[in-house]
């Protein structure tokens, strides 16, 4: 077992579980981007025929895992453990989702990193033989995130240029073991890292020190240098927080700009929508990856990819306290062939 661990952050999966099949919804600004033709499902608006933002979020997520499940060729029952989670107090984003699905449910708060850590512990689970299917699910949504940590729409709240616009949207990878990928090699684990950010109109600043932590500890870990991967990319760091991770490794003398990109970049056409520094929440990293990255794994366009999902651990309440932001990162390597 201890030859799992390596270094201090990271393990490798020896079984390679495979992601049997993804599923990614978006919202109807989300559909307006550039990735519009890999999510499986876009939104009219951003009720989804619901009564309440929140019940939207959780529709978004019903949706998510059925339609990965329906193209895994497995039912519910199939699932023996589902790890999910979403940005609202008590996930119920998640719990009111799978209420009635009857799967093991293992409730995850990692903030914009969950997708990132839900697929790590499927994986971790498969890998193990705790289980033979695992899910890793998770969503946000603009509105219903705007009303818990800002201010009601209503208020026509202004904007400042660091803010970021929360993507309306799910995804959800089905995990087992499989004779094709993309497959889950290695894992890395991060740490709080807090610098002193307060400003949660600024959630690319407060992250890029934890999306430089884990990536420094992924590639120490391993022995990996970033150019083993076709592509690295974060789940929401947006136009500024890439930019201050570029420049974390810079400093170092290590060039990722060549292999780099952010989802919050990503999903959003920044010239053309009004969405200032990109995309953010949960569903940002989580339907780019269930959408336009592993199907660009599936068609052979990428062979090697790191998905570093970041989150801010904050809420209203320690925000109003004055409190820094807690951020972390997890990362996740994803291969179309066994390593």
């Amino acid at each position: 077992m201890q030859a799992l661990h390596k270094g201090k952050q990271s393990v490798i999966f020896d079984n390679q579980p495979s992601i049997l099949a993804s599923a990614a919804i978006a919202g109807k600004k989300e559909a307006e981007g550039p990735l519009r033709n890999y999510f499986d499902y876009c939104g009219q608006d951003n009720t989804l025929g619901q009564k309440s933002w929140e019940k939207a979020e959780s529709k978004l997520q019903e949706m998510a895992i059925d339609t990965a499940k329906r193209k895994a060729g497995c039912d519910y029952k199939d699932i023996e453990l589902l790890f999910a989670g979403d940005l609202l107090n008590q996930c119920i984003g998640s719990a009111f989702a799978i209420r009635s699905t009857g799967i093991p449910f293992l409730g995850l708060y990692g903030a914009c990193s969950t997708m990132a850590e839900s697929l790590l512990l499927a994986s971790a689970a498969v890998n193990a033989g705790y289980c033979k299917k695992a899910a890793a699910l998770t969503s946000s949504h603009f509105a219903s995130a705007e009303r818990q940590y800002r201010f009601p729409l209503g208020y026509g709240g202004q904007r400042t240029p660091t803010a970021q616009w929360t993507v309306t949207g799910a995804g959800c990878c089905i995990v087992g073991t499989a004779a094709h990928g993309p497959y889950v090699n290695a894992a890395t684990a991060g740490r709080i890292e807090d610098l002193g950010i307060k400003d949660a109109n600024n959630m690319g600043a407060a992250m890029a020190p934890a999306a430089y932590s884990t990536l420094r500890a992924h590639f120490d870990d391993l022995g990996r240098a970033p150019n083993d991967y076709d592509m690295i990319v974060t789940g929401d760091l947006g136009a500024l927080g890439k930019e201050i991770l570029i420049d974390l490794f810079r400093r170092d003398g290590v060039s990722i700009s060549g292999v780099y990109n952010d989802c919050g970049t990503m999903i959003f056409d920044l010239e053309r929508q009004d969405v200032h520094a990109g995309g953010s929440g949960c569903g940002c990293g989580a339907s780019v990856l269930c959408g336009y990255l592993l199907s660009q794994m599936r068609a052979g366009k990428l062979k090697n990819l790191l998905f570093c999902a970041t989150g801010a651990l904050l809420s209203p309440i320690s925000t109003w306290q004055g409190e820094s932001i807690p951020s972390i990162c997890h990362a996740v390597s994803i291969s179309a062939e066994k390593r």
